[in-house]
């Protein structure tokens, strides 16, 4: 038998999956382990490095004493993890300060000081977003992306900034312990708006590197997503509970693998994700950008391959946040008689199954209530860390069934919106896949099919199709799928859900109301955050 190990590694936890890749690509068990996520004062959010190591050696564990196997039939690792960390190690290996996540926007002033003169676009001097545009066909417009972080730390921080080795992102640094080598994938690289994209070019760029105040000597070696990037050494094997030598390979982020593990892998083939985050995202064979909604084609698994990506910065972190404060704010409330808030793991089906029983009670509008999913600021279609979460139009027969249907609508309004903007550019796909754990709930598959007027379509194992997608980028490493184009035929269809005509035109009437929230409140926002 042979086997591969992927680790979906979250916002708030790792899922260490075991597949086996003989004739194929099966799900046989995964573990769970959680971390922190700090969220600072000043705009911060930061992990911890050994946090993430521990939790990763203890799921491995766990998962080789769960399925019996030997550590002998595992014939490589890899990895699907959130993007756009910072994390800064010196020449030993180690993290010299909290990694930042992707989340991190303390660096507002940072970014305002480093833009560049002259009339500003999307928060950019226009020399530097054009040059940058140029050469990546983007551009580092938001504070939350990790340029700015480093320039932040290197600013603030001199004598941690003096111990920098290495810049890497959040599975690059996981790659580094368990093989002692310094990598970044190439849409790892991508994501620092650094890397030249350009036809026969694909490298750092030391102009974009000069002009932002980056020091190139910083930048690791760029590898894909299928290539071996080490071998496990020793330390990390008896860590692990692995053999030495294993191979390790490259992975990707989770922009770039979850629609590989949704089967999105030619140009036209459309995917949405809810989980902690949300995005929409379009395979294209062309890089394309769209300064104003924030939109860009991101670096896919594949040369001359890329995704259309357009993303909102919470998505299941609402559910978390109906689960604390609707769910179960009352004595003696529990999700199918469990204390969901204890436990992470259980979060998405308890959490569904409260919800596919009560929201389906509710009218589809919501009795005219809104709710807009800001809760950490948005990305895109706009920019704006001051954005917030709000109920909209709540009345006297406002009730709690209504409220948590609202958050459902609001997150699926919020996904048609950006789908719209990538319809300006591309053409999306008419059936979309539908991942993560938002495409648990059935009530909410036929909400965004209602709401968006496309047919739905869910695939198995939904929840973990990150760590799908890594595997399946394993099976071509060794040989076990011929190329990526395949994947696709390894991905099957769970359920399909079509748009119901009957809830039409109150879900129009509200999603027009919805897209003027912002504007409507963008001065409020900033007065109040």
């Amino acid at each position: 038998m042979g086997y591969v190990i992927s680790y979906d590694v979250g916002t708030t936890g790792i899922k260490t999956c075991l597949f086996d890749i003989e004739g194929g690509v099966k799900f046989v068990e995964g573990t769970y382990a959680g971390y922190g996520l700090y969220i600072l004062e000043n705009g911060g959010a930061e992990q911890d490095t050994e946090e993430w190591w521990a939790a990763m050696c203890k799921t491995t564990k766990e998962l080789i004493g769960k399925t019996g196997i030997s550590p002998e039939e595992v014939r490589g690792i890899s990895f699907c993890s959130q993007m756009q960390g910072l994390v800064l190690a010196d020449s030993d290996g180690n993290a010299v300060r909290r990694p930042m996540s992707y989340m991190d926007q303390r660096a507002e002033k940072t970014m305002e000081a480093g833009a560049g003169k002259g009339i500003k676009v999307a928060g950019l001097g226009i020399g530097k977003l054009l040059k940058s545009l140029i050469i990546t066909t983007a551009a580092p417009t938001s504070v939350k992306d990790p340029l700015w972080k480093y320039r932040w730390v290197k600013e603030n921080e001199p004598e941690v900034f003096a111990k920098v080795h290495k810049w890497l992102d959040v599975k690059e640094y996981l790659i580094l312990r368990a093989t002692g080598e310094f990598v970044m994938t190439r849409d790892s690289a991508y994501a620092t708006f650094l890397y030249d994209t350009r036809k026969g070019k694909w490298k750092w760029n030391r102009s974009l590197c000069k002009t932002y105040g980056v020091d190139q000597k910083h930048l690791p070696k760029v590898i894909d997503c299928t290539d071996e990037a080490g071998k496990m050494t020793g330390k990390a094997a008896s860590e692990l509970g692995l053999k030495e030598g294993t191979p390790v390979f490259g992975g990707g982020g989770d922009a770039t693998l979850i629609g590989v593990g949704a089967g999105c892998i030619k140009p036209q083939e459309t995917h949405i994700y809810s989980g902690t985050s949300g995005w929409v995202s379009t395979v294209t064979d062309k890089q394309i950008v769209d300064v104003v909604s924030m939109i860009a084609a991101t670096v896919g698994a594949k040369s001359g391959i890329f995704n259309y990506f357009a993303e909102m910065e919470t998505a299941g972190k609402c559910f978390e946040w109906v689960k604390e404060h609707l769910a179960l704010d009352e004595i003696g409330i529990y999700l199918n008689k469990q204390d969901v808030a204890e436990s992470d793991e259980t979060l998405y089906m308890s959490l569904y199954d409260y919800l596919s029983d009560t929201v389906k009670k509710a009218k589809a509008g919501s009795g005219g209530v809104i709710f807009t999913p800001w809760l950490h600021g948005n990305r895109c279609p706009f920019e704006d860390s001051n954005a917030a979460g709000m109920f909209f139009n709540i009345k006297l027969e406002t009730g709690k069934t209504e409220l948590i249907r609202a958050v459902l609508e609001g997150i699926c309004f919020h996904l048609r919106w950006m789908l719209e903007c990538e319809d300006k550019k591309v053409k999306t796909s008419e059936t979309i896949r539908f991942v993560g754990g938002g495409a648990l709930s059935d009530v909410t598959c036929q909400i965004l099919a209602d709401i968006t007027n496309r047919t739905i379509e869910t695939v198995e194992d939904s929840q973990d199709v990150g760590a799908v997608g890594a595997a399946m980028l394993s099976a071509v490493s060794l040989g076990v799928i011929s190329s990526i184009d395949e994947i696709g035929n390894y991905v099957k269809v769970k359920k399909t859900f079509t748009p119901d005509p009957q809830n039409r035109e109150v879900y129009d009437r509200s999603y027009e109301v919805f897209k003027k929230l912002y504007p409507s409140n963008k001065k409020l926002f900033k007065t109040m955050n």
